[in-house]
């Protein structure tokens, strides 16, 4: 199956074009109408890259790309019919990889999601080495270390560990670990998390994992990345 792209745009009638394009290339292709209904599909259905519209109804493409981000990494095309370069610089930083502006051809805006699509895949694929202070999780090899010693942790501690040091310092409430680490679908089990998120201070210090009362946990800094080649 193809890579699935979200497309939350209210302008249907250019939706469905784009959705037409894509699909003809092979893309697995969802479209909502609002940024409200956009974040909670693309939290159900973690798609590999959302085309966004900047002005949309219930929530605007700014805060759905703020709030999407928040929940999983997920490339961004950012469509806008404004070509003001404050708004431009506005979408990259709160996460969008790339922005294109209306009027375009679904043709130009498909080569768009290959370029992003492309590029992305590549920066990740380098992501293989993260460390937060003196704390360092391998995701090739699957090991943690802290002050340059090995740690043993569980298959679900480490892929717990990973998941908040992956989320660059944003705050995970307990619901989105259980769906990301657990891949529970509904919101029971959080003294599962609080549990494992001992275990894990336990193992790898008190202080690399912060917990914001009424939200869910947080690392204590935004990570570094970097690959296996630059940490030899």
């Amino acid at each position: 199956m193809g890579k699935r792209i979200l497309i939350i745009e209210d302008e249907v009638d250019l939706a469905e074009l784009i959705a037409s394009r894509l699909r003809s290339e092979g893309f697995v292709v969802d479209i909502c109408g609002d940024g409200k209904s956009g974040v909670e599909r693309c939290f159900t259905t973690e798609p590999d890259l959302v085309i966004l519209d900047l002005m949309l109804p219930e929530l605007d493409g700014l805060e759905v790309c703020r709030q999407i981000q928040q929940h999983r990494r997920t490339p961004v095309v950012m469509v806008t019919a404004k070509d003001d370069e404050s708004d431009v610089l506005i979408g990259l930083g709160v996460g969008a990889d790339d922005y294109i502006t209306k009027p375009f051809s679904p043709r130009e805006l498909a080569a768009r999601v290959h370029a992003v699509l492309r590029r992305t895949g590549e920066q990740q694929a380098k992501r293989d080495v993260f460390e937060n202070g003196d704390v360092r999780l391998d995701k090739s090899s699957r090991t943690a270390s802290k002050q340059g010693e090995l740690v043993h942790l569980t298959a679900t501690e480490f892929d717990l560990a990973l998941t908040l040091m992956t989320a660059n310092g944003a705050v995970l409430s307990r619901e989105q670990l259980l769906h990301q680490v657990w891949d529970y679908r509904d919101g029971s089990g959080a003294r599962t998390v609080d549990s494992h998120v001992r275990a894990v201070r336990s193992k790898l210090g008190d202080d690399l994992i912060r917990t914001v009362h009424g939200v869910g946990y947080a690392v204590r800094t935004a990570i570094a990345s970097t690959t296996e080649q630059s940490t030899a």
